[in-house]
């Protein structure tokens, strides 16, 4: 639609493609899935030239770009935080063992530190059938993306929106992206009105700090960067095996790729690890009194 309202000459086609997250919803995520389970069928469309552009939700791209595609524009961020679906209150009120639904091991790792008392299960599929879930008693609770929920016209149905002090969000979580071939120079041309300078500079401090780590989507890891005027300041914590692990660092939001590999490297010396390509921890705490 902002396409068509920029450029009202081009004529716009939405072209449907299935990928492997669709094709297999009930998939249980893991690092032998690779870090483009969401997105491959799309970019190979879009370096076949079956599509000249993609729009993703960001926080599923891969932090290394296929040869041939870039970022051509990364509109205005939503809301990144994430929020809870429950009939029965925020996470604090609910009862002892109560079952939260989650597959994000980052999710999972940083409220099982706070909510000792929860229990938390795997959970996929799309927005609609995980909140189905909640309202059948499958779960108590389900814990999803503020922004997802609000683009879906669903923000009615947030039971509480949880304070970034208290979970940092995914990596570009909130933020979509919209991706070209490095060689198109007409697309990007039309695509970068939408992009938005501040959500850009934080985006990609984001993934610089996911790149550093050799983190995939599915680790454990907590990243955002905020701008303020000319500096950015980015908050990233891991959910290590003896508790979270959080730093901050700061810089020029015209270098965000620099501030991202500080916070990556800064974590990286608190865990007295190379890399988190290969960590093999679980994300979630076991319960005080178990073996």
């Amino acid at each position: 639609m902002k396409i068509r309202e920029s450029f009202p000459h081009i004529s716009v086609q939405l072209v449907e493609i299935s990928t492997s997250g669709d094709r297999h919803p009930h998939a249980v995520l893991g690092p032998e899935m690779g870090q483009s389970f969401f997105t491959k069928e799309i970019e190979e469309a879009l370096l076949e030239a079956r599509v000249d552009l993609a729009v993703h939700s960001c926080k599923d791209l891969a932090t290394q770009l296929p040869d041939g595609l870039k970022l051509a524009a990364i509109p205005q961020r939503e809301d990144p935080r994430d929020a809870v679906v429950s009939a029965r209150g925020s996470l604090s009120e609910l009862p002892e063992n109560g079952q939260v639904g989650t597959s994000s091991p980052r999710r999972q790792g940083f409220l099982a530190a706070v909510f000792p008392h929860l229990t938390f299960r795997a959970q996929r599929g799309n927005v609609p059938t995980r909140i189905d879930a909640v309202d059948m008693g499958e779960f108590d609770a389900t814990i999803l993306a503020a922004a997802g929920l609000n683009r879906l016209g669903l923000s009615g149905r947030i039971t509480e929106t949880l304070s970034t002090d208290l979970i940092l969000p995914a990596a570009s979580q909130g933020a979509l992206a919209i991706q070209t071939r490095t060689d198109d120079a007409q697309t990007s041309e039309a695509v970068a009105p939408l992009d938005h300078k501040e959500t850009r500079a934080a985006v990609l401090a984001e993934r610089a700090c996911m790149r550093g780590l050799q983190a995939g989507c599915q680790a454990p890891v907590g990243v955002l960067g905020r701008i303020q005027g000319s500096s950015l300041t980015l908050e990233a914590a891991v959910v290590g095996p003896h508790g979270i692990e959080r730093v901050v660092t700061s810089g020029s939001s015209a270098e965000p790729a620099s501030v991202g590999r500080e916070a990556a490297n800064r974590l990286l010396e608190a865990l007295r690890l190379p890399s988190l390509q290969n960590v093999s921890w679980s994300p979630v705490p076991p319960r005080a009194g178990s073996a």
